[in-house]
């Protein structure tokens, strides 16, 4: 598919057609010049590098750039580009795992041509249709294919067996019988070959959805059109209450693509088809995309995305300790992030996994990537959370950095009455930042020691607190704070929570407990709705044990069943947990900020999640089909994915659930179920569900292909797509499954 119209007189966009040298930068010694080219698609960027002297192409795709930054923006260029103009840098992030990329241009023009060039084509990829996305889908990708399309001979011909080589590359294994009575309908000329608009048809027949087909044919009519009011009666079948004729009207004009059915309000299969594809038409309810909830109401009413040892980018005994990792967390919708704070040379703190072996950071350096990216993605505040290890000295250091880099932005002292009965509003703290710490004088835990912000030391699950002590903190100064850092310390004051009693006392909003997520269990196992009544009015934040050395995650859903807020998780690492985390905050404007169910906000709640009730709600959905799923092993053509489906229900644990779709052979572009899970739920507000797709193997455990996951509250019913993400989180597209959705209350 080639560049659009719009765009292909777009200067930037031309001087990126014709290339550029750009330096791409890893260290002081690593700076090497690369060609970069945008290709004629428009979507993909290809880059030439040399292995023993032999040239190498490879590509980045348009659709994984998380954003384009200029200037010494990132740490990379910050550390090894400072001798070069910020005016000729960029850096290009991506979604998921991947590396920034770290480039010098020629020039302050060629570099701003690039980054403006990339923004464009962010905002068209944003803006295409489905249906284009599908259309340019069997084309060659120059990722996984050896030569232009399977053009093996590349004379702008294909045979069959060329043909069957591209169904391969699109990863369907097609009957031979039906691929070549397909094949032969499609050559015109009767020359055992495929050539320009013969191609185009097999590829739009290939393309076809009969069961899209069929259901727009239930509701069209004979005249195969759908008028407003025919349409209307498909909205209302869905079970969208609120569609209204003008609504109806409106669809048509936003996705029909044929100016006289438009023209005559009518909407014929391929604008039925688009607008089934479109957001409007997808699993996540639109209004759900921008912030529909209150946030009005005290911090303590909400779950908040929140990160564990934020600035690592891998393994927490040897990692990379990076600020990238606090840019990508903020990225993410993340408002609670982690500090651990250590002595540094020089008087300066720094930031590591203290008593391993992960790089270091100056915690000025971190301080400053907040003041600059903490609220581009989301204006709600940010907490830091300090785990702090300092003597008195660096304290103050830490306590005089945050003031002036933060500024205004910094909470320093309460909005309000000094005794607060409740917490401030999300709303009233845009764009401020609060800080986590313990607070003197008057900060004394329930065993009368003053109470510690070191997570590890008040657990012990992962070293001693003798060992991870430094020089400074032996003798009088262990457990010490700075009045400077105490002050700081205003709505987030870290208590110890050992017990939690039958009835909550007074209420204590400013105080935060942090808790292992073995601590968290005991409570939730011992006394669940004294757990619940404990976070409906103060803050609550659980971390993973000390003992998962390699980084991994817990379930955060077992401590969102107890209202917990700062569920904290290692952002780096990917996994089914991680993606209950991006489900859980998909919504709300990604702004990081969800509010709870009414049965964890009341202080006088009888809600237990070990104890739900009978079941109110029967989900039952069923697979249809799925589009395009990606191939797993891109160098061997013959590869084929055997595609299954499994829904999962992550609630309280009575609604926990998985069932899964039998496998289909040898087909992952056009694979057919038509089989139906049913779940009975007791606590629908709180469960999420993810939709996961598989590659079935019999000897071995399957293998991933894609998943998406989304609060129920936010599922629509009625016949949807499920667009697919990487395991990374990056987006899949054009991959689609085809479901239907009910969702009824008892």
């Amino acid at each position: 598919m080639p560049i659009p119209a719009g765009l292909t007189e777009d200067e930037d966009v031309r001087a990126m057609l014709r290339g550029s040298q750009l330096r791409k930068i890893r260290s002081h010694t690593w700076q090497k010049e690369r060609l970069y080219q945008l290709q004629e698609d428009g979507l993909s960027v290809w880059f030439q590098r040399r292995f023993r002297h032999a040239p190498s192409r490879h590509i980045f795709l348009v659709q994984h750039i998380e954003a384009v930054r200029q200037g010494h923006q990132s740490e990379g260029l910050r550390r090894f580009g400072a001798s070069f103009p910020p005016a000729r840098c960029l850096t290009i992030t991506f979604r998921g795992r991947r590396k920034n990329l770290d480039l010098v241009a020629r020039s302050a023009e060629e570099a701003q041509c690039w980054a403006r060039g990339l923004d464009k084509l962010r905002v068209r990829l944003e803006a295409m249709s489905q249906r284009e996305r599908l259309d340019q889908y069997p084309s060659w990708d120059p990722a996984t294919c050896p030569g232009p399309g399977a053009d093996s001979n590349q004379d702008s011909k294909m045979s069959f067996k060329e043909i069957k080589s591209l169904l391969c590359m699109v990863n369907v294994d097609m009957n031979d019988m039906y691929a070549y009575r397909l094949f032969k309908e499609c050559d015109r000329s009767g020359d055992e070959r495929l050539e320009g608009t013969e191609i185009e048809e097999f590829v739009r027949r290939l393309l076809k959805r009969p069961e899209l087909e069929e259901l727009f044919c239930k509701f069209s009519g004979e005249d195969h059109v759908l008028s407003a009011p025919e349409l209307l009666e498909f909205l209302e079948a869905q079970g969208e209450a609120g569609a209204t004729l003008a609504h109806a009207r409106q669809l048509i004009q936003t996705y029909e693509l044929h100016e006289t059915a438009k023209h005559h309000e009518l909407m014929t299969l391929d604008g039925f088809m688009m607008y089934l594809l479109s957001p409007e038409g997808a699993a996540l309810d639109p209004a759900h995309t921008c912030v529909f909830q209150d946030m009005g109401q005290p911090l303590t009413h909400y779950f908040i995305s929140s990160s564990h040892n934020t600035y690592l980018t891998d393994s927490q005994i040897g990692g990379l300790s990076s600020t990238e990792a606090y840019v990508r967390a903020f990225a993410q919708g993340c408002r609670c992030v982690e500090l651990d704070c250590w002595e540094g040379p020089g008087g300066e703190p720094v930031i590591y996994h203290g008593h391993t072996l992960t790089s270091k950071i100056l915690f000025r350096d971190v301080v400053q990537a907040v003041r600059d990216h903490a609220f581009k993605l989301s204006p709600y505040p940010v907490i830091l959370s300090l785990e702090n290890h300092c003597g008195l000295e660096q304290q103050a250091v830490m306590a005089h950095h945050l003031r002036t880099i933060l500024g205004d932005m910094l909470v320093t002292e309460a909005l309000g009455a000094q005794d607060p009965k409740e917490l401030p509003s999300p709303e009233q703290l845009k764009g401020r930042v609060l800080v986590k710490g313990k607070k003197l004088p008057g900060s004394w835990g329930e065993d009368g020691r003053p109470v510690s912000d070191r997570e590890e030391e008040e657990d012990g699950e992962a070293v001693g607190a003798a060992q991870r002590r430094t020089p400074s903190q032996s003798g009088s100064q262990a457990g010490q704070i700075s009045p400077e850092l105490s002050a700081l310390a205003v709505y987030c004051c870290a208590t110890r929570l050992q017990t939690l009693p039958p009835s909550p006392g007074p209420a204590q909003p400013c105080q935060v407990s942090s808790l292992s997520e073995r601590k968290a269990r005991k409570f939730l196992r011992e006394a669940g709705n004294s757990f619940v009544r404990h976070s409906a009015c103060q803050l609550t934040r659980v971390y993973p044990l000390g003992l998962r050395v390699n980084s991994a995650n817990y379930s955060p859903q077992e401590m969102w069943n107890a209202g917990c807020q700062l569920v904290a998780l290692n952002f780096q690492t990917p996994g089914y947990e991680m993606d209950l985390n991006t489900g859980r905050f998909l919504v709300n404007g990604r702004c990081g900020y969800v509010l709870k169910p009414p049965c964890l906000r009341q202080l006088d709640t009888a809600f237990d999640p070990g104890c739900p009730g009978p079941p109110n709600t029967t989900l039952t959905i069923q697979v249809l089909t799925a589009q395009q799923l990606p191939k797993l092993n891109a160098e061997k053509p013959s590869s084929i994915v055997d595609p299954l489906v499994r829904v999962e229900i992550h609630g309280v644990p009575a609604d926990c659930a998985q069932k899964e779709t039998s496998h289909v052979l040898n087909n992952g572009f056009n694979p057919s179920w038509g089989q139906t899970l049913r779940f009975l739920l007791r606590a629908p507000e709180l469960a999420l569900v993810r939709f996961v797709v598989e590659d079935y193997d019999a000897t071995s455990p399957n293998d991933f292909v894609g998943q998406f996951t989304l609060p129920l509250s936010s599922l629509q019913q009625g016949y949807r797509h499920i667009h697919l993400l990487s395991k990374d989180g990056a987006p899949l597209s054009p991959a689609t499954l085809f479901v239907h959705v009910c969702v009824q209350q008892s």
